[in-house]
């Protein structure tokens, strides 16, 4: 019920007798929820920039400290990878990780066009459906692509750190996330 209740907030939020269609190129969306907005849909940093968000991804960012000799080594291996994740503006662990990682991938030089953020509903939905047949179960849910197949998944939080799991995600050195057996 949460779930086409936010739906109908989405399309009011475009009007009910617009035109405008809600497509992959719309980011940045806020919908009321509780008594703030969270971002639904498709996302990227400038979302972060507004209130309630500026705050929370500000902090973290900049208390973030990384481990450079893991960047070092992250560095060359970002060079094909793609980057797909998945997170909540109202998730505590999402909140956490999430400037992190761009704050690793501003470290990397990592190139922004092979990355997409997804922010969801508590119920780990968007209008659009982009978590559809993603099984995303946990937020943060990060995950890395290579040649279009998916290498590996970061869920929840770090078994190390998150530089570090990145890394053994990417090497291929048998990383398993947080809820995989």
């Amino acid at each position: 019920m949460k779930k086409y209740i936010l739906i109908v907030i989405v399309l009011l939020q475009f009007g009910c007798n617009s035109s405008k269609e809600i497509t992959s190129e719309d980011i940045n969306i806020t919908v009321p929820y509780n008594e703030t907005v969270i971002l639904l849909g498709e996302a990227n940093r400038e979302g972060f920039t507004k209130e309630p968000f500026v705050n929370w991804f500000n902090t973290n960012f900049e208390s973030y400290e990384m481990d450079q000799e893991t960047i070092d080594k992250l560095k060359p291996l970002l060079k094909d990878v793609t980057i797909k994740t998945f997170m909540g503006t109202w998730c505590s662990d999402s909140r956490r990780e999430t400037p992190n990682l761009y704050k690793i991938l501003d470290a990397t030089n990592f190139n922004y066009k092979n990355f997409q953020l997804i922010t969801v509903s508590r119920e780990k939905s968007t209008p659009k459906g982009f978590e559809k047949d993603m099984n995303i179960n946990y937020v943060p849910t990060i995950i890395f692509y290579r040649d279009g197949m998916e290498i590996g998944r970061f869920v929840e939080f770090a078994q190390v750190s998150l530089e570090k799991d990145m890394l053994a995600i990417v090497s291929g050195a048998g990383y398993k996330h947080s809820y995989e057996d």
